[in-house]
């Protein structure tokens, strides 16, 4: 069979709650007050930059700040987005035959995919799910793109959620233990979820994948997000006494000497090979989406990216009045680009991501008919 063309037909996103503003941050995810004095006092000089540097007035949290109890999970939140996604499609949920989630790690079983399914009423359809930090909306992408491209699916439902206020909430540590690396993510990181719809078509008409791309450049590099659980099962209470649970974000000059080599960084030697790969043509570009938490790490970066043929004015970035909320935030961005922007004939939408636990990459392009 040849390969097909394949069209985004609906997208939709869920933010949680009211917009929190940054200065109502703590209230939500609770104070911390039991951390090392030494890690407290950097912390408490350290907070009132973290708005300049991440340029964020709002976030969403799926949290009660008086109940201290979830409102939402990465199921509830991904069902609400989905729905929207199939309604702009002019769908049914039963047209959907297969579901791709990705999040940036599970624990549950079984798992979300199927969790998804249900909560949608849908009987029978396949279904993957994909953990992968900040690659795996896109990974969730290509395969759902790859599948109806080969002809084993003709509709799928693309989908990521985060809820990464259950990991930054005050309850979830064990305070004594906690690192400056352990509480540096705390206000780069909040809730929401975004899911697409993607449809076979024979007719070059409306926005069309061009190409999607993965790679991971880490096999030589450290970790530079991760947590300390081994890969098995341990008792809980362990877990939490060595504190193995926390999430940590490297920074400052160990992060910079992995992710910048003497050759360029690499997210702009990725972005490179996938143009080259796929030869994207850059001239008709509108909107270059950055996966990034930070508005000041996408501005950097896009300086770089000039010498490829991408102009600033093309950054396209919507964290500003709602946060970053990690793997949903590109299809987060796609939504509001399919319902609020114009797009032109032969307009592109091109994204790319670096995650940096161990340097996965991943990007699409997409071409507006």
């Amino acid at each position: 069979m040849a390969e097909r063309e394949v069209r985004i037909c609906g997208t939709g996103r869920y933010l949680p709650g009211k917009p929190v503003a940054f200065e109502d941050a703590d209230r939500y995810l609770g104070e911390i007050t039991d951390a090392p004095a030494s890690v407290a006092k950097w912390f408490a000089r350290i907070k009132p930059l973290m708005k300049e540097m991440l340029d964020i007035n709002y976030y969403h949290y799926a949290i009660d700040p008086e109940t201290r109890q979830f409102t939402d999970d990465n199921v509830s939140m991904s069902v609400k987005a989905a729905t929207k996604a199939i309604e702009m499609a002019g769908m049914k949920p039963s047209d959907i035959q297969f579901i791709s989630y990705g999040s940036a790690h599970q624990h549950q079983m079984p798992t979300a995919s199927v969790r998804i399914q249900e909560g949608l009423g849908i009987e029978a359809c396949g279904e993957i799910s994909i953990h992968a930090n900040c690659t795996s909306a896109y990974k969730a992408f290509l395969v759902a793109y790859d599948f109806i491209k080969s002809g084993r699916y003709d509709t799928a439902l693309v989908i990521s959620s985060g809820i990464s206020s259950s990991e930054l909430i005050a309850e979830y540590f064990n305070q004594p233990l906690i690192k400056k690396e352990e509480l540096f993510m705390r206000y780069f990181l909040c809730d929401g979820a975004g899911a697409l719809v993607l449809q076979a078509t024979d007719r070059r008409e409306g926005l069309l994948v061009e190409s999607a791309y993965i790679e991971s450049v880490g096999g030589k590099k450290p970790a530079a997000m991760l947590n300390h659980r081994p890969a098995y099962w341990q008792n809980p209470k362990t877990e939490f006494d060595t504190g193995s649970h926390h999430m940590a974000q490297m920074f400052n000059e160990q992060l910079r000497l992995h992710f910048h080599d003497t050759d360029g960084s690499v997210f702009y030697k990725g972005l490179k090979r996938m143009i080259e790969k796929y030869h994207i043509d850059l001239s008709q570009l509108k909107y270059f989406q950055v996966n990034f938490p930070s508005k000041h790490i996408s501005e950097m970066i896009i300086e770089e990216c000039e010498s490829l043929g991408i102009r600033k004015e093309t950054l396209y970035t919507s964290m500003s009045d709602m946060g970053y909320v990690g793997p949903p935030m590109v299809f987060i961005c796609l939504d509001k680009i399919f319902r609020e922007e114009k797009l032109q004939h032969n307009d592109l939408v091109l994204s790319f991501v670096t995650e940096v636990s161990k340097f996965m990459q991943a990007g699409f392009a997409l071409r507006y008919f």
